[in-house]
């Protein structure tokens, strides 16, 4: 049964109105209109529709949207302001540093990894701002890449400082 509540989502207060049992994904993408977190498998295997919860990756295609009632949900749309946060910046970026180095390397091809590789390398380089290739192949396990860009995804986390 539906019903009204809020949840907070890239720094905002959203209200829902969903059954606290739908998919996180569907109230992100369907009722608030995100276009970061995208359908993949619908079985939390190949990291499309990672989200941040309280700084912590999830996979929104199985989390019930009343399981993140009173913690903060970071999508793609969100990590900008997020690194800016992290780095007690003024103003956040227009694209995260991460997303910038992905287009320097090239990485994205099709997209359908690209949502999850950007919200947990994000996750990575915030706990370890310089990453082995084995912490990156170990963190983003489980993140699948149809068009096996892996060594792009690799390098673009390594250079995530690319400058603006």
């Amino acid at each position: 049964m539906a019903e009204e509540f809020k949840i907070r989502v890239n720094d905002q207060d959203m209200p829902v109105a969903s059954s606290r049992d739908t998919p996180l994904l569907y109230v992100l993408a369907g009722e608030l209109g995100l276009q970061g977190p995208r359908f993949g498998c619908g079985l939390a295997q190949c990291g499309s529709c990672s989200v941040l919860l309280d700084g912590i990756e999830i996979r929104s295609c199985i989390t019930p949207v009343g399981a993140v009632e009173g913690k903060a949900v970071t999508t793609l749309e969100g990590l900008p302001a997020l690194y800016a946060r992290q780095r007690n910046l003024n103003t956040p970026p227009a694209l995260h540093p991460l997303q910038r180095a992905m287009i320097a390397e090239q990485a994205p091809q099709c997209g359908y990894c690209y949502n999850g590789m950007i919200v947990k390398g994000s996750e990575l380089l915030a706990k370890n701002p310089q990453p082995s290739d084995r912490d990156i192949r170990e963190a983003m396990n489980g993140h699948l890449c149809r068009c096996g860009s892996y060594p792009r995804i690799t390098k673009a986390i390594k250079l995530e400082h690319v400058p603006a």
